[in-house]
């Protein structure tokens, strides 16, 4: 069980979620869990790698960067570059905020952050579409988030 999270260990994981600074004692208090065996289980759980890092989840809109995108991007079929090591190169460009290489006719997903939707278009065309082993990419907007996780 050293590897794996239990409902307890769920329960306060999902607890730190929604705010990640918030006491041991307070996240006892909404669970039920003695603050101790909180306190020992979030030690667990980062010492194991299941929670491998507290963080922050900024509001992009307040920070000049409304527009959110995902976009699907197709690997240069026989590129002499590896499609991981594009990858690593597209997860380097400013504006792109995820790099997830998946299965089906599309060989990765990005989520991007831009100002406006020229400055997507920019990053698209300019950033992502230019780099060596990219062969195309399409482009989908996000109209609203209902949910979204850090």
């Amino acid at each position: 069980m050293a590897d794996e999270a239990d409902e307890k260990d769920e329960e306060i994981m999902d607890e730190l979620r929604k705010d990640s600074r918030q006491s041991t004692a307070d996240i006892s208090r909404k669970t039920g869990i003695p603050r101790m065996t909180v306190h020992e289980r979030i030690k667990r759980l980062t010492k194991s790698g299941i929670i491998e890092q507290f963080t922050i989840k900024p509001n992009y809109a307040k920070l000049g960067k409304p527009v959110t995108a995902f976009i699907l991007v197709a690997y240069a079929p026989g590129h002499k570059m590896a499609q991981e090591t594009v990858a690593a190169k597209i997860a380097k460009i400013p504006g792109v905020h995820e790099v997830h290489i998946i299965a089906g006719e599309w060989d990765m997903l990005l989520k991007a952050r831009a100002s406006s939707i020229e400055d997507m278009g920019n990053l698209v065309v300019r950033k992502i579409r230019d780099l060596d082993g990219v062969s195309k990419t399409y482009t989908m907007s996000v109209f609203s988030t209902i949910s979204e996780q850090v």
